[in-house]
């Protein structure tokens, strides 16, 4: 027999630092579920990624059990990485932040393809530059594709 679904938390958690500290206690407590069990998963699962910013989507049923799906680290994140940047700059229109290239939004684009809602690369490197560009930051060279 199926499980009921009883709640369904998203958090962002740094990878292999789940701790039951806010805002993770408080947001699994209030469900019911055991959140030591949740970090010691959690951080198993994400050793490999320390540091890295990980969207979570923890499934909570009405046992009280739980299961999660671990997604890629954010656009944004990864395109402050690529580009070396601290943050973005606070008048993208006015004041420019650095550069990116078209060969590090394929690289992102095939990265976070599979949580996007597209289905193209192309549609992703035009999502993930409309991004970078509202991040202040120039996307450097041609386009790979035909703009449409």
């Amino acid at each position: 027999m199926a499980k009921q679904l009883f709640a369904i938390v998203k958090l962002q958690i740094k990878g292999g630092a789940a701790n039951p500290a806010p805002p993770i206690g408080p947001a699994l407590g209030a469900k019911g579920v055991n959140i030591m069990e949740f970090c010691k998963q959690f951080n198993a699962r994400t050793q490999e990624m320390k540091d890295k910013l990980l969207p979570v989507i923890i499934n909570v049923y009405s046992d009280k059990t739980f299961d999660f799906v671990i997604k890629r680290p954010p656009v944004a994140a990864q395109i402050k990485e690529m580009s070396k940047i601290s943050k973005g700059s606070d008048q993208s229109n006015r004041k420019k932040a650095g550069g990116i290239t078209w060969d590090q939004i394929k690289k992102i684009a095939e990265d976070k393809l599979p949580d996007m809602n597209c289905f193209t690369i192309e549609s992703a490197m035009k999502m993930i530059a409309g991004t970078a560009r509202s991040m202040g930051l120039n996307v450097v060279g041609e386009p790979p594709f035909k703009n449409n």
